[in-house]
């Protein structure tokens, strides 16, 4: 049984919609106002009759990434937006249905501060691939100044191997005959990824494999004790902490507490059962949806496992 199945059964309370730190609905909200944003820049060309082809010459590369390198110099953040742009209804529902579907998993199983860390580094991950492919590949050179890059697939791919890798066991539809696999799902989300750009140019499939390449990193390194997104994580919090003093005492108070009582080592100078109250559970899950199963003590997943059973 892996880490996923020890504590989904025990889980009463999961990170809703409107939860404070709820990554997979903030990247969710990230890619539906680029999307609105371009859908509306899109309609005003229309309203005032623009030159065919005005909207994708003037407006789209500021958004998109060029694969040439002198292109990008120019716009560097492009490397960054193209993860956040869908030109197309479906194309935009679907991708943020995959994301969904894997990002919700991965969020309950390591908790909320890892997800967006994961799929910006997928993006990036699948740029540079790109950039890559379309100067080393022979075929691919003579179309290197029309070749852009944009969606979320690279970034979406890396969140779906990492789920996989880190919950193999996870099954979706218990009820039919023990559940479906979520190796099974992603294989199906590999099909009919690949199968999307099979006419397109072979260097968006090398990005979106350099992204799925990330993603079994992540989780490698992750389970070797190398965590990539704290950097992110500690970035993130020293640029809200600018703009709000009162944040950092506590701060200061949780990597205490972090330090006290969550980093022990593996010193067991008594073995104790702790007394199940609802307040402990609580704390237990609240950790889980921060920090991830995988850091839980042993006493913390006993008290889990012994909830369980009890049916507390």
């Amino acid at each position: 049984m892996g880490e996923s199945e020890r504590y989904i059964g025990y889980r009463k309370r999961k990170i809703s919609i409107g939860a404070d730190g709820n990554a997979l609905m903030i990247l969710i909200s990230i890619n539906a106002i680029f999307f609105i944003a371009v859908w509306f820049l899109q309609v005003i060309y229309y309203i005032i009759e623009a030159a065919p082809g005005s909207f994708e010459n003037n407006v789209l590369p500021w958004f998109i990434m060029p694969a040439k390198l002198s292109a990008i110099a120019q716009k560097p953040w492009t490397v960054f937006t193209n993860m956040f742009i869908h030109i197309r209804v479906l194309t935009i529902i679907t991708s943020m249905l995959w994301l969904w579907a894997f990002g919700s998993i991965l969020q309950g199983i390591t908790g909320n501060r890892k997800l967006i860390p994961l799929y910006i580094y997928g993006g990036i991950a699948g740029a540079v691939a790109f950039i890559a492919a379309n100067y080393l590949l022979p075929q691919l050179k003579p179309n290197i100044n029309f070749s852009f890059l944009y969606g979320s697939n690279a970034a979406t791919m890396a969140i779906a191997v990492a789920t996989t890798a880190i919950a193999p066991d996870y099954r979706f539809f218990k009820m039919l005959n023990g559940g479906i696999p979520i190796w099974v799902l992603t294989l199906l989300y590999v099909i009919i990824d690949f199968a999307g750009v099979s006419g397109a140019s072979a260097a968006y499939n090398i990005s979106h494999l350099a992204g799925a390449f990330i993603g079994f990193m992540f989780v490698f390194s992750l389970r070797r004790g190398s965590d990539w997104s704290l950097w992110m994580n500690d970035v993130y919090e020293w640029f809200i902490n600018l703009f709000n003093p009162d944040k950092k005492g506590v701060q200061v108070q949780r990597r205490i507490k972090e330090k006290v009582f969550y980093k022990t080592g593996k010193q067991k100078p008594f073995i104790k059962r702790s007394n199940i109250t609802q307040q402990r559970v609580d704390e237990i899950l609240d950790k889980i949806n921060q920090k991830g199963y995988h850091l839980l003590t042993e006493e913390e997943k006993n008290i889990l496992k012994r909830a369980g059973e009890a049916d507390f």
